[in-house]
This record gives structure tokens, sequence and C-alpha cells, in this order.
């Protein structure tokens, strides 16, 4: 054997040795992390069998509860000590125990119903800001709707106004750069969250900032679904925008909105935020903000999800753009289904992700089996986020029935307890049902590409 071909064999030797060392090093992370079963089962199948494949996405994609991460970023909610909920403690008892604010009563809530309706009030509060605006968004567009805004902010600054815009780094590429630029040099302080490359371990590419949420003055707060683009909101109507909610809030509940803002603020920029004020009552709703996500020692909204399918008597709701829900929360609805509670799903005819579209498919068919009504929504991209349970209880905000808002994202809900906004969300709803016709047949060939989708699922 040449000298060459010996050292190129104690090369390849070293490789395969750093390999295996790297392999058992990901296998035992990802046994660490607070997954489903099957999702954990997916990340070391992959490593193990298809590691040219499994290791380098686990490396960008592979993180879920922040560790590293978490000795810089202050939890969201703490539990407080001994707290639990009674015998008869509801979903909301349930989330305080976990650490969430508490329902706060004295709030005015209005649903914002298209995107039309969004932009204005949008605009209007931006244009009225006097001491502070805080904007958190996935999606800040290079567009008339996004660089309208922009603009907006800019004046705002100019003017003195403490402007934050803080946005995630995953469409950094859909940004109004130049525009940007300019609200900096205008006084505005303006953050990106979460690179999405980054040494392994030392960042986690997997978790998006997808909480939505404007607050002006610490008095007035929009959240929702809704990013700052024409496909989701415009000043008049455009066809194929897409079907969406949000929602206007005044009231205390709007100090929580602040507080998770000013937590991811912090993360991000490493400039403390003083605490938000509480505003004066504005209205009657009662109305419970919780923050779920990486910073949060439990998963709250799946776990209020889970627990609506079990306490429901009459209705369980669900609108969604992508329903990929894991294996307990499909069984549980299939539960409420077979003990005849309505059990309703309303998702888009197709999506604007084949890949969620196929995934979901055989739990919507599933349900469908079990006496489920699954609507799908016809005229274009439907991409509200809702959930009513009987009449007591409604959540919108940012997360989708999908396992990557439940497990993985940062995300924002406002949970809804009022007669009246359960009654306007139910008429929504009744209404879009209108444009939606049923789940289409799959044959062999779709059904074998659907369960294939179905078992990576876990792997997003």
């Amino acid at each position: 054997m040449t000298s060459g071909a010996l050292i190129g064999a104690i090369l390849s030797h070293l490789v395969s040795i750093l390999a295996f060392v790297l392999g058992l090093l990901l296998v035992a992370h990802a046994l660490q992390q607070r997954r489903a079963p099957q999702a954990t089962l997916a990340w070391v199948l992959a490593i193990v069998l298809i590691p040219y494949l499994g290791v380098p996405l686990y490396l960008v994609f592979g993180g879920r509860k922040l560790r590293r991460d978490a000795r810089r970023k202050d939890p969201l909610y703490a539990p407080p000590p001994g707290a639990l909920p009674g015998p008869t403690g509801g979903i909301a008892e349930m989330l305080v125990a976990s650490g969430a604010p508490p329902p706060r009563t004295g709030n005015r809530i209005g649903l914002l119903l298209t995107g039309e309706e969004a932009y204005r009030a949008t605009k209007d509060l931006v244009d009225r800001a006097r001491g502070s605006i805080e904007l958190a968004t996935l999606i800040l567009a290079d567009d008339e709707v996004g660089c309208a805004l922009v603009e907006g902010l800019i004046a705002k600054a100019r003017s003195g106004v403490h402007v934050r815009v803080l946005l995630d780094a995953l469409f950094r590429m859909r940004a109004p750069r130049r525009l940007l630029a300019s609200l900096r040099a205008a006084g505005a302080s303006v953050a990106w969250f979460q690179p999405v490359w980054h040494l392994p371990f030392r960042g986690h590419a997997n978790l998006r900032l997808h909480r939505k949420a404007l607050i002006v003055d610490e008095e007035v707060a929009i959240v929702g679904g809704m990013n700052l683009a024409r496909e989701y909101m415009g000043p008049t109507t455009l066809e194929g925008r897409w079907r969406d909610l949000a929602a206007r809030i005044e009231g205390p509940a709007v100090a929580d909105v602040g507080a998770v803002f000013r937590a991811d603020w912090l993360f991000a920029v490493g400039e403390p935020v003083a605490p938000a004020r509480t505003p004066a009552e504005a209205g009657t709703s009662t109305l419970q903000v919780v923050g779920s996500g990486p910073d949060a020692a439990s998963d709250l909204l799946y776990d209020a999800f889970l627990s609506s399918a079990f306490e429901a008597r009459r209705r369980i709701w669900i609108a969604t753009p992508y329903f990929v829900p894991d294996e307990a929360l499909a069984h549980a609805l299939m539960l409420a289904a077979t003990r005849r509670i309505d059990v309703r799903v309303l998702v888009p005819q197709r999506s604007n992700h084949l890949s969620a579209d196929l995934a979901g498919a055989p739990y919507v068919r599933a349900l469908a089996e079990a006496g489920a009504r699954v609507a799908c929504f016809r005229p274009g991209m439907m991409h509200a986020k809702a959930l009513i349970v009987d009449d007591t209880l409604a959540v919108i905000g940012s997360a989708n029935f999908d396992m990557r808002s439940l497990f993985l994202n940062y995300e924002l809900g406002v949970l809804l307890s009022g007669s009246a906004e359960i009654g306007a969300l139910s008429r929504w709803y009744e209404a879009t049902l209108g444009s939606c016709g049923p789940l289409a047949p799959a044959g062999r060939g779709r059904a074998l590409v659907e369960e294939i989708a179905r078992l990576l699922g876990p792997l997003a």
C-alpha cells in the first residue's frame, strides 16, 4: 500500500469514527427533547438509517424546547408554586397553573373578519400612536401593504414615537430592506428573531416567531394570524386574498400581549424594556392571553386544545389552514365525534403547502369516518385559525392545528368566554361554510402518498 493510500485509509477511518460519535450525540440529543414519541423515533431513524440526510437536517432543524438559549431568554411563564386547578378547574385554571396569566375582565374586543378590515384597523392604530408602537410579525412584505405600513412607522418615529419592530429572520428576503433602513435612520429599533443558519446546537432554525401582535401606546393591540402582506390584507378588495382572522383588543388584556412582545424583544436584542403597564378597563369582555412555544415549560395551546376535545359537550368547531395534529389530539377529536359531539374541521381545499395538505389528509379522513364534518374552503387559501367549544370558549390567534405550531413555533392565542364574541365568531364560521365543499376522495396512489407524508410529519 502506498503512503497516499495509507493516509487516505486512515482519514476515511477517522471520518467514520467521527460520524459515528456525532450520530450518537445527535441521537442522545433527540432523546432529550420533549417531543411526541413518534417524532423522536422519526428523527432517530433518520439519523441512524439515512445519516447523510438525517444528520444535516437535524443539525439545522432538530431543536425544540430551548436548552442553551434558555439561559439568556427568561421563561415566558413560570408555574406558581403549589398552584393546581381545583376539582372544578376548567381550561383557564389549568393554563394559570402552568404559569399563564389569568383571564382579565374589562376588555373590549372586535373581530376583524376581512383583510380590508384588518388593514384599516392596523393603519389607523399606527396613525393614532402618541407614545409607542410595538410590532411583531413573521412576514413584513416588500409590497404596497408592507411598504405603506413601514412608511407610517417612519413618520411616527420621526415625530418622537418609540417604535420597535421585531421580525422573524425566516422571511428576511421578503422584507422592504431599504425602507427598514430608513425606519432605523428615523430612530426606530428593528430586530430580527432567530437566525435561520447557525452553528450546530447554537441556535434553532426550526423554532420560528409565528406570533403576530401590534401594540400601540400600551392601550390597544391587534392580534391574530395575519401577516403584513397583500395576500393577507390591504386597503381594497383583492381577488384571491386569503380568508383570515384578527382581533382588536382594548383593556387590561393588552398588558399580557405586551409582556409577550417584551420577552421576545429581550431575547432577540438583549435590551430590557420596562414592564408593560396595565390599561384601564374598556369593556365587558373577559380575555385570557396565552403565549406558547419553546420559551414556555408546557405546550399551553396544545394543552388547551386537547382538554377542549374532552370537555366539549355540544360542539368543537375548528378552522385552520393546516390540520396535522399529533396522534393524541387526533384520537381525542375522533372520540368526541363518536360520542356525537358536533365536530367540524374547516380547512382550505388546497393550501399554500402541499406537504401539509398531504400529511393532514389521513387525519381529516379518519375524522370524517368517525362522524365529524370536514369542510374544504374552495375560493382560495383559508388562513384563519379559530377554535369554538360549546358556547363557553373560543380561541383565536396565530397557532395552526398542526404539530409545528403546537410544539415548535412561538405562538400567541387569545381565549374568549363571552357569549357575544363567541356568537360573532360562530356566525363567521357558518358563513364561511357556505364557500366550502366536501373532502374529495383519494385514489390508491394519492392515499399511499398521504400516508407517507403523515409518517414524515413529525420531522417538521
